[in-house]
């Protein structure tokens, strides 16, 4: 194992997924990180593998039992290792081409609501590289192309020809960036709406809106601003600027809804994010919930398990289960105590 604080873990769980109970620090959520790595190589926590390596230990490795099939996946100095039912898949699309879905649920998830433009960025990210395989390759591209073209302009010498051959690459691959994430929020309004509807018990419209980080014709927008990037050494234009107007009864979100309010709205968003994903994904993607019960009154937390799919894996971390007798949907599922990176049944 030797992931974060666990230098090794064994965790047999029914169906219906379990309730990791601990106090804080001790490794609960690094469970919950494990899985989302297994199944879709990404941390919620980290952009780095190396980052989730245990103190000391020269890599990490994680397997679990999904789907029928024994996935596999390790990080050490050679690289990223990944297998499926023992046959070596040949880079990151190869082995999430037959993976599952994911939800992460964290009381962190109000930065959607209130916090800068890059959280509702990674949160279309995280739908869209799980549905679409274009989607993770263009998105993979243009952030390597971002990255090559950014340091060109921070370098403040001509170098135009170099800067076009990395917006050409920019323009191909931000351009399904952008088709994609305004076919996603058309499809998220609606199903955003209704959960926001259910979550909060009132008539609460909510509605969400693309915010492009350019015109509609990308190259243009480019050429546009290359004055401007060139004095700023930067680069202002592109769907690493876009962004998600969140609206509730007509207002910014971040500015007139109530902490309560805002709470209720990222927890619609993920549950229209489950939504989506089973929709268009074809299976009930895992939900993985980190300490978010406690902060719930029983109406809302009832509320939300009713609007989950029947059959959806839940794992779910917590300091404590006085909330558990009021929500009778999750009486029977397995819990496991977690004590200074140790898992007791």
């Amino acid at each position: 194992m030797d992931f974060r604080c666990f230098p090794s873990l064994d965790i047999e769980a029914p169906e219906a997924g379990a309730i990791l109970l601990g106090e804080n620090a001790q490794g609960k959520t690094s469970i919950l990180e494990a899985i989302c790595v297994l199944v879709r190589l990404q941390s919620p926590r980290t952009h780095r593998m190396g980052a989730l390596t245990r103190f000391g230990s020269p890599g990490f490795g994680i397997a679990g039992e999904l789907w029928d099939s024994e996935r596999q996946v390790r990080q050490s100095r050679e690289g990223l290792q990944l297998k499926v039912d023992d046959e070596a898949r040949a880079g990151k699309h190869a082995y999430l081409e037959d993976g599952g879905l994911v939800v992460w649920m964290g009381n962190e998830d109000l930065d959607l609501i209130r916090g800068p433009g890059e959280g509702r960025r990674r949160y279309l990210d995280f739908i869209g590289a799980q549905i679409d395989p274009r989607y993770r390759r263009a998105w993979s591209r243009y952030k390597r192309a971002l990255q090559s073209k950014n340091l060109l302009l921070k370098e403040g010498r001509p170098r135009d020809a170099e800067i076009l051959s990395y917006e050409e690459i920019m323009v191909e691959n931000g351009t399904v960036l952008m088709e994609t994430r305004a076919r996603l929020l058309e499809e998220l309004g609606p199903l955003a709406a209704e959960a926001q509807r259910v979550v909060s018990g009132k008539d609460e419209p909510l509605t969400l809106q693309y915010l492009p980080g350019s015109g509609p014709d990308l190259r243009e927008s480019m050429l546009q601003a290359r004055e401007r990037e060139t004095r700023m050494r930067q680069s202002v234009v592109g769907p690493h600027r876009d962004d998600v107007s969140l609206r509730l009864h007509g207002m910014p979100a971040s500015e007139f809804a109530s902490e309560g309010q805002q709470r209720t709205l990222a927890l619609a968003l993920k549950l229209a994010q489950g939504r989506l994903l089973e929709n268009r994904g074809g299976r009930t993607p895992i939900y993985l919930m980190d300490d978010i019960f406690g902060e719930l009154d029983p109406l809302r937390r009832n509320a939300l398990m009713g609007h989950l799919p029947g059959g959806a894996q839940k794992w779910i971390t917590t300091t404590h289960l006085d909330w558990l007798e009021e929500t009778p949907e999750l009486g029977q599922i397995r819990r496991f105590t977690i004590r200074g990176g140790r898992c007791g049944g």
